[in-house]
């Protein structure tokens, strides 16, 4: 069955057809009945925070162009484009911008494996030689088994990081062929026994995507495309870069800033033979499909892709560090945040960077992609879901619950010029007023809520909840707000 599509924009709503109901571990209630819930107070507060945090960052942080989303099971409640695709051509980054997941391309690859090991057609048991007789990689350690399957998908498998090619050299990444990686590869080295240490391989999820086109007698872009994306309706997604979308809707790559703060345009390249692993080009909305179909999953509603024992089974830990400090399921990531566990994965190549988070127990993800590299991009992604998943929650639970802010607090909201540097948002939090200083790591932290005495008097609330200093809001004879604190002030710009 095929999704239906999701329109462009701001902030983004499931159809009411598309809906499905509202299951989650919990328990929890659905948001009022007939509202969407990115339209309850609390989520809409959430989305707010996270839109004014991202915009600052991509203007401080020197990001070239931002795409991010947000989803709850099957509705998109946010996704937005900060910034520009490409610079230098003044094309604006959008939901629907393209750019390179690099790494998160082993997720649909290690999908496509486990779909042919239920239908019988592999095990993960299997050698890989089994599927691949040109895998004759010179074995170091023979008395530790083969490499195996589960190996290359749980990055165990003792192989080197990469087919031994200089590809993320530049200026021009000269990624191989097919056939330059089959070739090459009977002249390379175990580097670890295999089952004994972690250690990510590029070459070994290069190695899943030609198994499944090997057990599929069909091309891997062909397999992939007919088996998860066309179902899936995740027609952006492309499992290399296309050259007729270059430098329009597919982003145009910048390098990580020098030390003269500036950025470079990547060349353009194509990933060629290392697609399974680190070539699939995608945009947030589509990541978006993807995570919710996973929702749908979870709860027997698989599409046709794959079965909820399955996808539970890649979530599980299958190989652990003996320092707790690496965990892989089958082909995701798996991580600990705040005694919260999160699976999904992240991208970085030439020019781009990228971060898929999902937290299935609560059935909300988060996609952040930038066409630059030097960008943290889990962050960006964990410090989404920080500021939205305890809203749904609360939203979920309680669909009254929220607090209805006095309207005349409207007059205090924008954004304020500090005289030193920087910018201070005051904004709604909870129903009262808030503000924040930018640019911040963390926007929750940040945070300075403020209470209401009289007029336009506010105290700032301490950490022990008690009242500290005045805040105090008034207008210049020039008609612009001016918000004073410690007997200094800024002035409202926007």
């Amino acid at each position: 069955m095929r999704s239906p599509g999701w329109p462009n924009g701001r902030r983004l709503f499931a159809l009411p057809w598309l809906l499905l109901p509202v299951v989650t571990v919990v328990s929890a209630p659905p948001a009022a009945e007939g509202q969407a819930l990115g339209d309850d107070p609390r989520v809409a507060e959430a989305l707010h925070l996270l839109e004014t945090w991202m915009d600052a960052e991509q203007a401080y942080e020197d990001l070239p162009g931002v795409s991010m989303a947000v989803v709850h099971d099957q509705e998109l409640l946010w996704a937005k484009g900060f910034g520009y695709a490409d610079r230098e051509r003044q094309i604006p980054a959008s939901p629907s911008t393209m750019y390179s997941i690099c790494s998160i391309s082993k997720l649909f690859t290690s999908v496509a494996v486990m779909q042919l090991r239920d239908e019988g057609l592999l095990s993960l048991a299997d050698p890989v030689a089994r599927h691949l007789d040109w895998f004759a990689i010179e074995d170091k350690y023979p008395e530790a088994g083969p490499v195996t399957v589960e190996g290359i998908l749980t990055h165990s498998a003792g192989l080197p990081r990469e087919s031994d090619y200089p590809y993320w050299t530049g200026p021009d990444y000269p990624f191989p062929t097919r056939q330059q990686v089959v070739e090459r590869v009977a002249a390379q080295s175990m580097l670890y026994p295999a089952r004994s240490t972690y250690q990510y391989s590029n070459l070994g999820l290069t190695l899943a995507g030609e198994i499944v086109a090997a057990a599929s007698g069909t091309s891997f872009d062909q397999y992939v495309r007919r088996r998860i994306l066309g179902p899936l309706g995740m027609d952006d997604t492309h499992t290399d870069h296309p050259d007729d979308l270059r430098h329009g809707r597919f982003a145009t790559g910048y390098t990580a800033r020098s030390r003269g703060r500036t950025r470079s345009v990547v060349h353009d390249y194509s990933v060629r033979g290392i697609a399974a692993a680190a070539g699939f080009v995608s945009t947030v909305e589509d990541l978006a499909r993807f995570a919710s179909w996973q929702f749908r999953a979870l709860e027997g509603k698989d599409d046709g892709i794959l079965d909820r024992n399955t996808l539970r089974e890649m979530y599980r830990v299958h190989w652990l560090e003996p320092d707790g400090e690496v965990a892989r399921g089958i082909g995701f990531s798996v991580w600990k945040s705040d005694d919260k566990t999160f699976v999904g994965h992240g991208g970085s190549c030439p020019g781009y960077r990228s971060h898929l988070l999902l937290r299935p127990r609560e059935k909300v993800a988060t996609a952040f992609m930038v066409n630059a590299q030097g960008v943290n991009a889990s962050r960006y992604a964990q410090q989404a879901y920080d500021i939205l998943a305890p809203a749904i929650q609360e939203a979920l639970k309680d669909p009254e619950g929220a607090s209805k802010p006095d309207p005349s607090l409207e007059r205090y909201l924008g954004l304020y010029e500090r005289p030193l540097g920087g910018e201070s948002v005051a904004l709604l939090w909870k129903g009262e007023l808030a503000v924040v200083g930018l640019p911040t790591d963390d926007p929750l932290e940040s945070m300075t809520r403020l209470q209401h005495v009289e007029g336009s008097v506010f105290r700032r609330v301490r950490s022990d909840g008690e009242p500290g200093e005045e805040i105090v809001f008034e207008t210049d004879a020039d008609g612009r707000m001016r918000m004073w604190r410690h007997s200094n002030y800024q002035v409202k710009v926007r």
